[in-house]
C-alpha cells in the first residue's frame, strides 16, 4: 500500500522516495505476472535472467531509515549491501534448492536479485549496519543533523 506524501516532510525527495517505491512494486507485479524463464503453473520457476527486487519495506523512524528485504534461506555470505552517491544497492544470488524427487510445484523466486533505493540527504551514509536473522535482511541508515532545517538569523 503507497502512502501520500505529506507537504512540508521532505518534499520532493519524498516524492522520489513514492515514485522510486511504486517502481519496486509494479516490477514485482510484472515479474509475477509474467516470469523470466518460464511458468509458474508448469513449475519452470523464474530462472536466472533480469535481476529482480525482493518484497521490501521502508520505515522511517526518529533516528534512522531501516530498509527491511525478505531473503528467506538466503545466507549473509551471498549477499552484497552497498552505499554510493546517495543510494543504497542490495544485490546479491538465490541458488535453486536440490531437491529429492518431483518437483510439483516451483514458485519460490531464484537467480539474482537487486534492490534499490535513493537516500535522503540527511542519511549518515557512514554508519550504515545490515543484521540478516530469521530471512529478514535489515538494512539501518541513521539520520544526521546536517541538511537539518533551521532558522537563520538575519544581520545588518
Amino acid at each position: 500500500m503507497t502512502h501520500p506524501v505529506r507537504p512540508g516532510r521532505g518534499g520532493l525527495s519524498a516524492a522520489l522516495r513514492e515514485l522510486d517505491d511504486l517502481h519496486s512494486r509494479m516490477d514485482q507485479l510484472m515479474h509475477a505476472v509474467f516470469p523470466v524463464g518460464g511458468y509458474p503453473e508448469f513449475g519452470t520457476g523464474t530462472g536466472t535472467g533480469e535481476p529482480w527486487a525482493p518484497p521490501a519495506d521502508v520505515v522511517d523512524t526518529e533516528d534512522a531509515y531501516l530498509v527491511e528485504l525478505e531473503l528467506p534461506g538466503v545466507a549473509k555470505e551471498d549477499i552484497s549491501v552497498e552505499v554510493a552517491d546517495g543510494e543504497l544497492g542490495i544485490h546479491g544470488d538465490i541458488k535453486e534448492k536440490e531437491h529429492t524427487g518431483v518437483v510439483r510445484t516451483h514458485s519460490r523466486r531464484t537467480g539474482r536479485f537487486d534492490y534499490r533505493t535513493t537516500l535522503p540527504p540527511n542519511a549518515d551514509t557512514e554508519r550504515v549496519s545490515a543484521d540478516l536473522t530469521n530471512g529478514v535482511l535489515t538494512v539501518r541508515v541513521p539520520r544526521t543533523d546536517t541538511g537539518k532545517a533551521h532558522r537563520v538569523e538575519i544581520t545588518g
